[in-house]
């Protein structure tokens, strides 16, 4: 057992005073020898004495509030370890081009992403999830977590400022740390959400991918393209004049030769984004063993409870007593 406020526990001493206090009787009596030994009194007596040391205890006990310890539960659910990279580049704050008419057209592409990642997880009840940001550096958002309060105050916080860089390749290996101290539940993903590319160096890539591999962690790729721009899935896409290829097709190159389980999407407009978190919202419902923290008990209630129903029951046996002495 725990307390709140331990230190008041040095006053139990004074739930002992009861017995200290001699009962005295209202009646005169000119000689004492008349009176005879009342065992029955002497019983009830020690019985209130008993009981009003018991109900001192018991308001010092509340008044430290006690609590029992948190306990960590298995339970078996569907669903996955997310790790969710989000684009923060000064881009994702332009709206979506294009699609049809319907009232999510003119969103930015992060408001649009924001609004339809909550409502993922908001579908979902066994997830863990974590949050990472990136744009010229990678920002730590949020660890893997069940809560889907500090989830949707997360991914919604990541509509602040943007700059003018896109460095996936930090934000990849942030979200792989998400997982290095949690216990694999039998499902791990990274979503990986960017309206663009930047080119990632080979040391860069090499973790990753030995990162991806060793914690056993898949990855989806959503990619907001604009009408009109290079597709990711395209056949013989013409080198730049440095003999590169562009740098999303050539991040796309890099993550098919990943060993972990990888899918990539285009998205042009909120609808074709939504019909990819909702193919993804199917591929990761898998059976998983997960671990939910219960808070400990607080005790204080039902120990005021307990106090209160024996001072009325000594208040009851007191109105008695008074009434069979008239």
């Amino acid at each position: 057992m725990n307390f709140v406020y331990p230190l008041v526990l040095i006053l139990l001493p004074l739930s002992l005073i009861p017995f200290f206090i001699n009962q005295t009787s209202k009646n005169i009596y000119s000689w004492s020898e008349m009176l005879h030994i009342d065992i029955v009194s002497r019983i009830v007596s020690l019985f209130f004495k008993i009981v009003s040391t018991i109900i001192i205890f018991l308001i010092i006990l509340t008044l430290s509030e006690p609590y029992a310890d948190q306990k960590i539960i298995l339970k078996k659910g569907k669903g996955a370890q997310i790790g969710l990279v989000l684009d923060r580049s000064a881009s994702m704050d332009d709206p979506f081009a294009g699609g049809d008419n319907n009232e999510s057209v003119g969103e930015t592409k992060s408001a649009a992403a924001s609004r339809l990642i909550v409502d993922f997880f908001d579908s979902r009840t066994d997830d863990m999830v974590g949050v990472i940001t990136f744009s010229n550096s990678a920002m730590f958002i949020l660890p893997l977590t069940h809560s889907k309060e500090a989830i949707k105050a997360a991914v919604n916080a990541t509509a602040g400022n943007a700059l003018f860089q896109t460095n996936i390749g930090a934000g990849l290996t942030s979200s792989a740390e998400l997982f290095t101290s949690i216990e694999n539940s039998g499902s791990r993903a990274v979503i990986l959400l960017s309206d663009g590319a930047g080119r990632i160096d080979a040391k860069t890539q090499q973790k990753i991918k030995e990162w991806f591999d060793k914690y056993q962690i898949g990855l989806y790729w959503i990619v907001l393209r604009q009408p009109g721009g290079i597709s990711i899935f395209e056949e013989d896409v013409p080198l730049h004049q440095d003999y590169q290829l562009p740098p999303q097709v050539e991040l796309y190159e890099f993550f098919k030769t990943f060993k972990s389980p990888f899918q990539a999407y285009e998205a042009e407009d909120p609808k074709s984004l939504e019909q990819a978190i909702k193919d993804i919202n199917l591929k990761e419902r898998k059976p998983i063993i997960y671990e939910e923290k219960v808070p400990g008990e607080k005790y204080a209630p039902m120990l005021l409870l307990t106090s209160l129903i024996l001072s009325l029951m000594l208040l009851f046996l007191k109105f008695i007593e008074v009434k069979s002495l008239k």
